[in-house]
C-alpha cells in the first residue's frame, strides 16, 4: 500500500474547466496531473488537480493569470 502525503487538489464544477487547467499548466510546466475526485471531498464533475503541495504558490499564480475557473482548493492527505 502507497503512503499518503499532503497534495494540493483543486475541485472543478465541469470537464471543460478541468481540461482548460491541464492545458494551462502544461503550457506552463506546472507539475501535477487530473485525477478522480477523492472520496473525502466532493465536486461537480469528478476531476481534480494533483500537484504536490511544496508547487501550490505557482498553481495560484497560473489560475489568476489565465483567469481559470475551478470549485474550490484542497489540502488533503491522499
Amino acid at each position: 500500500m502507497r503512503s499518503k502525503e499532503l497534495c494540493f487538489l483543486v475541485a472543478f464544477h465541469t470537464t471543460t474547466e478541468a481540461l482548460a487547467l491541464e492545458e494551462a499548466a502544461r503550457s506552463a510546466d506546472v507539475p501535477g496531473r487530473l485525477i478522480p475526485i477523492p472520496t473525502q471531498i466532493t465536486a461537480g464533475c469528478g476531476l481534480a488537480w494533483r500537484m504536490p503541495i511544496g508547487e501550490k504558490e505557482k498553481m495560484k499564480s497560473l489560475l489568476t493569470k489565465c483567469d481559470l475557473k475551478y470549485e474550490n482548493i484542497y489540502e488533503l492527505m491522499i
